[in-house]
């Protein structure tokens, strides 16, 4: 699921809140009607006026944070990102320091449930399609793929030579980026266990095959 913050749970309930947290609570609940606008009716349908209505905001309140719709989806890829980011850090740190335990962190939290499900899937499909037309967000996308490359480069490269270590993190983010966007299309539930399983044991042979 999509977290949604304590903040936003306090204004959805009706209660007051200092002024001073307003702002952030508004965005964030602009935010996640987006990511509810993008999985009901698509982005191309989702105006500001439809997003401003489903956080029960007024579309004045969309441009006075964010411009713009493009700047609210450029918002909205932002956030997922770090969404993604945490869990990958959540996972490493509860995982044991090798290099293996390691990668299989990155492929747990790539594939955590925070980014496969349904809602999450649908929003992160729509930017990818929109990040071929939008700069900010094929930028976005750009330092998201280099981030993965470089923590799996690490990691490859503490065990197999640089060179053979740079090829199997392509390999690796490539096979990330491929199970993801094969389970999200076969409809139904993402299987994370078979996708973690394939991603697995692409890292085992990897390191077995071309050890220093």
């Amino acid at each position: 699921m999509i977290f949604t913050s304590p903040a936003v749970r306090v204004a959805i309930r009706g209660e007051t809140m200092p002024k001073k947290g307003v702002e952030p609570v508004r965005r964030e609940q602009l935010i996640r009607a987006t990511f509810q606008t993008i999985d009901e009716i698509g982005m191309a349908d989702a105006t500001v006026a439809t997003i401003a209505r489903k956080a029960g905001l007024s579309s004045g309140i969309v441009a006075h944070y964010f411009g713009d719709k493009d700047g609210l989806l450029n918002a909205a890829m932002r956030q997922i990102l770090r969404e993604l980011k945490a869990a990958v850090a959540r996972y490493r740190d509860a995982a044991a320091g090798d290099a293996r335990s390691q990668l299989r962190a990155i492929v747990d939290g790539n594939f955590d449930d925070s980014q496969t499900n349904g809602t999450a899937m649908r929003v992160w499909l729509t930017f990818w399609a929109a990040s071929m037309h939008q700069p900010e967000l094929a930028r976005l996308q750009r330092a998201n793929d280099q981030r993965l490359f470089s923590n799996l480069c690490h990691q490859f490269n503490r065990q197999l030579p640089h060179a053979q270590a740079r090829l199997s993190a392509r390999g690796l983010a490539a096979m990330i980026d491929g199970l993801w966007l094969r389970g999200s299309l076969v409809g139904g539930d993402f299987n994370a266990d078979k996708a973690r399983r394939i991603a697995y044991g692409y890292i085992d042979f990897q390191l077995q095959a071309n050890a220093r």
